[in-house]
């Protein structure tokens, strides 16, 4: 059997591998601990570990495809603003930074061997060069799935630290956004309006503008 037959079966492996214990994972139930209130349940009696319980949950969804919004939606509600954008982002960067190694160490090599032209090694060698440029545009403005994103990176010669810094600042506006305006809606149920929910608006809106802005801008 040729190294290449040998790079296909192993990155058909991979996909197969992650597809099923993505499946496996909605079929026992995992897929509802994205719900707020199931994950509070899940958390209750784990104080201590509880920040690390969530870290680990929401590292867990980019890689089998799960949603990440309402985890970062379940931070504020469970952790408040503060400490709930630490948590999600930490869950969000360890997650997407699996799905990275994942792509970079069983399908890159493959991968490349597919696409080994020039316009492939161009498009490649610019990556790897401005890579990091590259990752905080689709993480700013979520042009692409961004967990389908997250493996195509891995595919790239891009520099693993790079995607990881990269991913982690411009993740982080959204991120907060959204985290922000979740923490006040338990105070918005009682009838009362906290600072966090104008700010988290404010902050959601300008998250929201962003695609608009950046076609604006690229057509000038």
């Amino acid at each position: 059997m040729s190294a290449e037959t040998n790079k296909g079966i192993k990155a058909a492996t991979t996909l197969l591998l992650i597809a099923t214990a993505a499946v496996l994972f909605r079929l026992a139930g995992g897929s509802r601990l994205c719900d707020p209130t199931a994950l509070k349940q899940v958390l209750q009696g784990h104080e201590v570990l509880a920040p690390v319980i969530f870290v680990l949950l929401y590292g867990i969804t980019p890689v089998l495809f799960l949603p990440g919004l309402p985890m970062a939606i379940a931070a504020g509600l469970l952790f408040g603003p503060v400490w709930g954008v630490v948590y999600a982002i930490t869950g969000a960067t360890l997650g997407a930074s699996a799905s990275f190694l994942v792509a970079r160490h069983l399908a890159r090599e493959w991968v490349v061997g597919k696409l080994s032209g020039e316009m492939w090694q161009n498009l490649d060698q610019k990556v790897g060069e401005q890579g990091w440029k590259i990752v905080a545009v689709t993480r700013l403005v979520p042009l692409f799935p961004f967990n389908l994103l997250n493996y195509a990176f891995g595919l790239t010669r891009i520099p693993f630290w790079h995607y990881v810094i990269a991913s982690f600042l411009f993740m982080l506006p959204g991120c907060t956004a959204f985290i922000v305006f979740s923490s006040s809606l338990p105070q918005l149920l009682k009838g009362k309006a906290s600072p966090s929910l104008f700010v988290g608006a404010a902050l959601i809106a300008a998250v929201m503008l962003l695609p608009a802005w950046y076609r604006k801008r690229a057509l000038q």
